[in-house]
């Protein structure tokens, strides 16, 4: 059969489509010289609503989003755990609608083109709320490098990475032993809040040093976990009598150091039982987070210059160099046993804003922490 040179036209085009297509799916070394480009999906959790007082979890909203392509240089992660912390609700003032709710996670690598970092590995991220998310440069020091996780103690959770080997853990440490500089043995320290995250490990560290800790929790199993981690006195604030009577009877010789977490009138009673040159860590003020209106409280100034107390609040990054040594020193009271630790877990990523809530109820024991996997 003779072809025209119109039909050989057509042939040749037909055997080029087919064999365009057969090459491009052949195999998956071909597949991925495509110049298609690929995209990845992931679910972040945003702020629907401004929140008015207490957050409701009407005022979040789950929402996927497209990924970047990863790029050289660059880390795929999945979010394994997601951290709530106190601080969300104070910085939640400065959000728009839309916005992914802040909070830092603890993440597997799943796709990776940096040579520091392989699928597998755990690692430290400020990636907001997020269950899978790139990160392009990850040795980018804003507003924090990326961090592996793999200095915690054999037998325990990789999820302290979030609390007491973490962020909290470090707020704890640099709190207490530089912001309250010198602690000293003999000392009386109060501490509120101390069932959580940071209170917890603060009256461990203070009892090291050998002083006299008096703890103070929202619920009579709170009380009892302050005892387990040995708390010279630990009160459950909503049941107990007067603040004011308390202190007088258990801290009879004044207090040296307060640890606050809480601010608003508790704070105001301790103040006035402060001791001369005592020192306060202004660490959070929980009490004050979900007003609608600003809170009025006694006038300081005249108390801290009549007892010379040294009171200082501070953001925890401020040692970022030093952030490691500290991870080694509490890493080595865990391993020891010498530092009792408990988490609240939640499961599932969605349920981030119940979490969020929870904790600014006071329903978590130590560390909340939201396991997406």
């Amino acid at each position: 059969v003779k072809m025209t040179s119109k039909g050989r036209d057509l042939e040749k085009k037909n055997k080029q489509r087919v064999t365009s297509v057969s090459l491009s799916f052949c195999c998956s070394s071909c597949f991925r010289r495509l110049p298609v480009k690929m995209t990845s999906k992931g679910r972040k959790i945003v702020m629907a609503r401004r929140f008015d007082g207490m957050p409701l979890v009407s005022d979040f909203a789950l929402q996927e989003e497209t990924l970047p392509p990863l790029q050289e240089g660059g880390v795929l992660c999945e979010t394994v755990c997601l951290s709530v912390d106190p601080y969300m609700r104070s910085y939640s003032r400065n959000m728009k609608e839309g916005d992914v709710m802040m909070g830092q996670t603890m993440s597997k690598v799943v796709e990776s083109r940096h040579a520091n970092y392989a699928v597998g590995d755990l690692v430290l991220y400020y990636s907001g709320w997020r269950d899978r998310y790139v990160v392009p440069n990850p040795d980018d020091p804003r507003p924090w490098p990326l961090q592996k996780a793999n200095y915690i103690p054999e037998g325990h959770p990789s999820s302290l990475s979030l609390g007491v080997l973490g962020m909290p853990g470090a707020t704890a440490y640099f709190g207490l032993n530089e912001i309250c500089k010198p602690v000293k043995s003999g000392e009386t320290v109060v501490v509120n809040a101390a069932a959580g995250a940071v209170g917890a490990v603060v009256g461990q560290l203070a009892k090291a040093q050998g002083c006299k800790v008096v703890g103070f929790a929202g619920t009579d199993e709170k009380v009892e976990y302050l005892k387990e981690m040995g708390f010279d006195v630990a009160m459950n604030y909503k049941t107990m009598p007067p603040l004011e009577d308390v202190l007088h009877q258990h801290c009879p010789n004044g207090i040296d150091i307060y640890f606050d977490n809480v601010g608003g009138a508790f704070s105001d009673t301790v103040m006035h039982q402060m001791n001369q040159f005592g020192r306060v860590s202004v660490c959070g003020c929980i009490s004050q987070y979900n007003n609608t209106t600003p809170s009025i409280g006694p006038r300081l100034q005249g108390l801290l210059i009549s007892k010379q107390i040294r009171m200082e609040g501070f953001l925890v990054h401020r040692w970022k160099d030093d952030w490691m040594q500290c991870m080694d020193a509490l890493g080595a009271l865990v391993r020891e046993g010498k530092m009792k630790y408990r988490e609240t877990i939640v499961e599932g990523f969605e349920r981030a804003p119940e979490a969020l809530i929870g904790m600014l109820e006071g329903d978590n024991i130590g560390k909340m922490i939201v396991k997406c996997q």
